[in-house]
């Protein structure tokens, strides 16, 4: 088991992160934004990485600051984590459902960071989210993990439905391109021979 920790801290944020795998999918989370706890703890449940998240942001202006920098936090821890994607399957993708809601999600962890996010949601709100922060909490993790994303809704009604499954969806897709692939010393995972930029 192997984890590392990364810290933050600006004028509009002050974040501590710790993360861990392989793990149970054990999470201690408190960002101030209640929405984001809720779905980075799915997140943590359905990848097996354990996450202990402690997060203070400018919360009197929005959500934005918070959301974008645990997005960038998450994504140098797992990067720091991750070091040996060429011993792993690389590729991950999983389709999701979350009663009426589908989300499909596919994951290259090559080294380009990436995002195609494709979701048609209301601008509302849940509780102090604002909904447009998914993408940017989706593009931050990407380039700072750099990975390459693929996020698609199919479809859906209920918004904290579909938010829902993007996230499990994320997760699922990260745990199967995190699966050790017992022929990498065979064939690897490049034609270049290195996962790099």
């Amino acid at each position: 088991m192997s984890e590392t920790k990364v810290s933050r801290k600006s004028k509009e944020t002050d974040i501590q992160i710790l993360v861990r795998f392989p793990g149970k999918g054990q999470s201690s989370i408190n960002t101030g934004v209640g929405f984001l706890d809720h779905m980075l703890t799915l997140f943590s449940k359905h990848s097996g990485i354990d996450i202990e998240l402690q997060a203070k942001g400018d919360l009197e202006v929005d959500a934005h600051h918070t959301v974008e920098d645990v997005g960038i936090c998450l994504g140098k821890a797992c990067a720091q984590l991750f070091t040996d994607i060429e011993k792993r399957n690389r590729y991950g993708h999983a389709v999701i459902p979350m009663d009426e809601a589908l989300s499909e999600v596919v994951i290259d962890l090559c080294g380009r960071p990436f995002l195609y996010f494709s979701a048609e949601l209301p601008h509302v709100k849940l509780g102090s989210f604002d909904i447009e922060l998914t993408e940017e909490f989706f593009r931050a993790f990407s380039n700072h993990f750099k990975i390459t994303l693929h996020i698609l809704l199919r479809y859906g009604k209920n918004t904290h439905h579909c938010i829902e499954a993007i996230f499990k969806a994320c997760a699922r897709a990260l745990a199967q391109s995190l699966e050790e692939n017992p022929n990498y010393a065979r064939y690897g995972s490049s034609t270049k021979g290195i996962i790099d930029s």
